[in-house]
C-alpha cells in the first residue's frame, strides 16, 4: 500500500517543482522590485516576451542556453518602460503595468505567429549522483532539469542579498522609507531602476522555462495567468525569497493536481479543477487586503508609492 502511494505521490510532487519554478522566478525578481517600492503587475506581458524571445533565439541557434539568455535580456530590457514609466515620470504603477501587460501580449503574439507548430531545443532532465538516489527526496528534486536546478541556487543568493549585504539593506530601506534613505545618500532612483530590471530578467528566465523546458514549444499566452499569481505568491512569502519557495511549489502542486485528477478520469468538473490555483490566489489576495495584515506580514511601507526629492 505504502508503494502504491509513493508512486501515485511522487510523480505530483515532481510535476508541483516543475509546474512551480516559472512562477518562483518571476516571484523572486517581483520580490526585489516590490522590496524597492515599485509594484509590477505587468508580470504576465514580460514572461510572455521572455518567453517568446528565449523560444526564437534557442530554436535560431539550437541552444536552450542562448534562449535564456535572451529572454533575461528582453525581460530587462522590457521592464524599461516600466521604470521610466513609473520611476522618472511618477505615473500610476497599476496603469503602467497593465499596459505592459497588454503590449506584452500582443508582441509575444506578433512575433510567436511564424513560431506556432515548430519544436525548439529544450533541457533535459539531469540526475544528481548520490542526491537523485535519496528517497522520494531525490526523484522529487534531484532528477530535474537544469533551470531548476538554477533557481535552487539563486533562491539562496537572493535571500542572502536581500538580508545579509549592504546593497540589500539600502533596497530595503528605499521601499520602506525613500526619503530617509536618499538624505543618507542612498541613490533611491538607482536602486529601484535596477530593481525593476533585474524583476524583469527573471520574469524573462520564467517566460523562458515555459518554452525552453516545460513545454518546448511556442504557444500563444502560454504563461496562462502564471503572472497574476505571482503577484499573489509575493504576499505568500511575505517578500522573503526563501519562502517564495515553498509558495512556488505550492501553486505548483495545486496545478500539477489538478492535470493529475483529469488524467485518471476522476469525475470533477474540468473548470472546477482549472481554477483551483486561481482560488488559492484570490483567497490570498483577499486576506493581504487588510492593512492591519499587511503591516504585520511585513509589505514595503512605501509599495506603488512615487518618491520626488522636492516632496519631502
Amino acid at each position: 500500500m505504502e508503494g502504491s502511494l509513493l508512486i501515485l505521490v511522487v510523480p505530483i510532487l515532481q510535476a508541483a517543482v516543475r509546474s512551480g519554478t516559472p512562477i518562483l522566478f518571476v516571484c523572486i525578481g517581483e520580490i526585489y522590485a516590490e522590496r524597492s517600492g515599485i509594484l509590477n503587475v505587468g508580470l504576465e506581458g514580460l514572461m510572455l516576451v521572455g518567453a517568446i524571445a528565449g523560444f526564437t533565439a534557442g530554436f535560431s541557434a539550437g541552444n536552450p542556453v542562448v534562449g535564456v539568455f535572451a529572454a533575461a535580456i528582453a525581460g530587462a530590457l522590457f521592464s524599461l518602460i516600466h521604470a521610466y514609466v513609473t520611476i522618472t515620470l511618477r505615473a500610476d504603477q497599476i496603469v503602467s503595468g497593465l499596459t505592459l501587460t497588454i503590449l506584452g501580449t500582443g508582441i509575444s503574439g506578433f512575433f510567436g505567429k511564424p513560431m506556432i507548430g515548430q519544436v525548439g531545443p529544450g533541457f533535459d532532465q539531469i540526475a544528481i549522483p548520490g542526491l537523485s538516489k535519496i528517497p522520494v527526496l531525490g526523484q522529487v528534486l534531484f532528477q530535474q532539469d537544469a533551470m531548476v536546478y538554477l533557481s535552487f541556487v539563486l533562491v539562496p543568493i537572493a535571500w542572502w542579498v536581500m538580508y545579509k549585504t549592504h546593497l540589500g539593506l539600502s533596497i530595503r530601506s528605499v521601499g520602506e522609507n525613500p526619503a530617509t534613505a536618499d538624505s543618507l545618500g542612498v541613490s533611491v532612483t538607482k536602486v529601484r531602476y535596477g530593481c525593476v530590471l533585474f524583476g524583469g530578467a527573471m520574469a524573462g528566465l520564467g517566460g523562458a522555462y515555459l518554452s525552453l523546458a516545460y513545454t518546448t514549444m511556442w504557444i500563444e499566452q502560454m504563461s496562462g495567468g502564471r503572472g497574476w499569481i505571482t503577484l499573489a505568491l509575493v504576499i505568500f512569502a511575505a517578500w522573503n525569497p526563501a519562502r517564495a519557495m515553498l509558495g512556488a511549489y505550492l501553486f505548483g502542486g495545486a496545478d500539477a493536481l489538478q492535470l493529475r485528477i483529469q488524467a485518471v478520469g476522476i469525475e470533477i468538473p474540468t473548470y472546477f479543477l482549472m481554477m483551483l490555483p486561481y482560488v488559492l490566489t484570490i483567497g490570498i489576495l483577499v486576506l493581504a487586503s487588510r492593512a492591519s495584515l499587511r503591516r504585520r506580514i511585513g509589505a514595503p511601507a512605501a509599495l506603488a508609492l512615487p518618491y520626488a526629492r522636492e516632496e519631502r
